[in-house]
């Protein structure tokens, strides 16, 4: 499903991966074209997303995958294909390509890295399959269904230096969390948490060795529908714009073709 472009800039529009499977009775999903129709006014960028069903993505995912400039893994999980969702996320980690992952998002964002990054192949997603050995994603201890909350950002983070505060108020929509007894190890290997509640549970991962790669267990998107632009959601839309500016270059220095593009704002 493709919902056409939003906004209007000078440049080509930067092209944004959905990653998840449409549903207009989900929230987050009326939200999201919202969101980035808000971070496309603010960042002055046209932006053009697509929805990719999770039962479309080929192993690998990179031919599909590399067209866009910006991977956004969407709420409303269990997907049709968790290996799809998982493939997805791997391309856009592996490439550097820009990625958000928001809730659903959040929790295969971990899963994805625990797999791969760990190589910890049999952990597993327990709403997915209770009976795993290697829970990476387990029910939080107070389920956060249509609830909201205060997160305290780390210091010197990218959510941090994105929102210019070091404390957020958020809603969510979900009861699965990361399983703190694996916490250490994924921070170990790079995944960082630069996000917490009041309870220290992890709410915020981000990569500090990718150009922007940020997972939310809340939903950013939700502030669309107040009208609001998330400094979240235009950080992630002026990455992909610096991906997209990045690939453009690359392509112009191998064919010898300028683009004639502009440069991309910063952030």
């Amino acid at each position: 499903m493709h919902s056409g472009p939003i906004a209007v800039a000078a440049r080509p529009p930067v092209r944004v991966a959905l990653i998840g499977d449409h549903d207009p009775a989900v929230t987050a999903h009326r939200a999201i074209p919202l969101a980035l129709e808000l971070a496309a006014s603010t960042t002055r960028l046209e932006v053009q997303p697509t929805w990719l069903h999770t039962a479309t993505i080929p192993d690998p995912a990179d031919d599909l995958l590399a067209s866009y400039h910006g991977v956004w893994c969407v709420p409303a999980s269990p997907y049709a294909s968790t290996a799809g969702a998982l493939r997805a996320i791997r391309h856009a980690r592996a490439s550097g390509t820009p990625f958000l992952g928001t809730c659903g998002g959040f929790q295969h964002a971990a899963l994805e890295y625990a797999r791969t990054a760990l190589g910890w192949s049999t952990a597993d997603h327990a709403e997915i399959d209770p009976s795993t050995a290697l829970a990476i994603i387990t029910p939080l201890t107070c389920a956060l269904v249509e609830r909201s909350g205060a997160i305290r950002l780390a210091p010197g983070s990218t959510a941090a230096e994105l929102c210019g505060t070091a404390e957020l108020h958020e809603e969510y929509h979900c009861s699965y969390g990361i399983n703190p007894t694996y916490e250490t190890e994924l921070e170990r290997a790079g995944l960082r948490v630069t996000g917490r509640d009041p309870a220290g549970e992890a709410r915020v991962l981000e990569l500090e060795s990718h150009p922007f790669y940020i997972a939310t267990l809340f939903q950013p998107e939700r502030a669309g529908l107040r009208g609001e632009c998330h400094p979240l959601i235009a950080g992630f839309v002026r990455a992909a714009g610096r991906h997209q500016q990045r690939t453009e270059e690359s392509a112009w220095r191998t064919s010898g073709t300028p683009s004639g593009n502009s440069p991309i704002p910063g952030r």
